[in-house]
């Protein structure tokens, strides 16, 4: 069955979590893949102020999901601009930063021993011979680039992952996206994307690819990749007269950034296994239907993706990877005819940082 197993591992790996501001549920499952490629990262207190919440779908392999889902969050945290309080920048900044960390030497250590078509013991050993202060590497996170070895122009990986990032700060949302993973959030039960799917067909998109010498075939990059921007693929990102947010492909994150009002309920982040299979407004409408029935977020979580899960591989969606995040917002009850406040539609938030492509 090619790239499908002959019944689907429907076992489940499902947590939850709550601070004083939010509650969380997630669950992912493997399902009909031969493997499992997505990866998350669920920080209900990034700092103390602060919850940081991410799903990552990873394609050609795993390990750039796994890579970004142990990585990603603690370049926020370590940026300037995260300390100036500008967190869209510091999330953009991060997104890059994946790319940078994956090449050289301590890139592709770090890439083989969270395993994959590399070897796990030779990542390790090279690890005590060559890096600077032998097992004591993870002091120097910020010297990545400096370490010497048999793989120092080792120029990143040809797989990749999708990044949904979303950043929750007080009473401000800070959404980050690279791909097709989306976040939704429920507002009062209207379902509003906080983001795109980067496909190639996408006007903006297509013309990034055309100009920086790619092309477009069948709905994929190069014949190869159905998705515009992505962390990783570096054979897409080998063009050195070019930026990175201009290469064929590019890790460069639409970030949008919404004010929350009490009328918002959850939001829901998600890779593309359920999108295929869900509208945003279905998937909203079913987590209302079940919020307050299930004991837990994950339960819920649990349900959209048997939900989602397809009886066999004939039809093709629902034959994907699954992973879900469902936060919910706590907040005092108000009275039910409290106005709307304005829809978070895209290019309508309070404010919001638009991806240097666009300028």
């Amino acid at each position: 069955m090619g790239i499908y197993l002959s019944t689907p591992k429907t076992e489940k790996y499902s947590e939850n979590g709550e601070n004083g501001r939010i509650r969380f549920g997630m669950s992912s499952m493997q399902g009909w893949r031969a493997t499992m490629e997505d990866a998350h990262a669920a920080l209900p207190d990034l700092d103390n102020c602060t919850s940081f919440f991410g799903v990552y779908d990873g394609h050609g392999g795993k390990v750039v999901a796994k890579f970004c889902a142990k990585y990603l969050h603690t370049q926020v945290l370590k940026s300037e601009a995260y300390l100036a309080g500008d967190l869209g920048a510091s999330v953009q900044k991060s997104f890059f930063r994946m790319d940078e960390m994956m090449r050289g030497q301590r890139g592709w250590r770090e890439l083989a021993i969270l395993g994959d078509k590399i070897n796990k013991f030779t990542g390790m050993l090279e690890g005590l011979i060559w890096s600077p202060r032998g097992g004591d590497i993870h002091d120097q996170i910020d010297d990545w680039g400096f370490e010497e070895g048999p793989h120092s122009d080792f120029s990143g990986p040809t797989s990749g992952s999708t990044a949904c990032v979303a950043i929750i700060r007080d009473r401000q949302l800070i959404v980050a996206n690279a791909g097709d993973s989306r976040c939704v959030l429920s507002r009062k039960g209207q379902a509003y994307n906080l983001s795109r799917d980067h496909k190639p067909e996408l006007e903006i998109e297509r013309d990034r690819i055309l100009k920086a010498g790619g092309f477009i075939h069948a709905g994929r990059v190069n014949g190869s990749l159905n998705l515009a921007r992505a962390i990783g693929d570096m054979e897409f990102k080998q063009n050195k007269f070019l930026s990175a947010e201009r290469q064929i492909v590019t890790a460069n994150p639409d970030i949008n950034i919404v004010d929350l009002s009490d009328d918002d309920e959850f939001i829901v982040l998600a890779c593309d296994g359920i999108w295929d299979c869900m509208s945003s407004q279905q998937l909203v409408d079913f987590v209302r239907e079940h919020i307050n029935v299930e004991n837990s977020l994950s339960a819920v979580c649990e349900r959209v993706l048997d939900r989602c899960l397809a009886p066999s591989t004939a039809g093709g969606e629902g034959c994907d990877n699954m992973t879900m995040i469902l936060v919910q917002f706590k907040k005092s009850i108000t009275d039910a005819d409290t106005a709307t406040a304005s829809s978070p539609a895209e290019g309508e938030q309070s404010s919001q940082t638009t991806s240097s492509e666009t300028k």
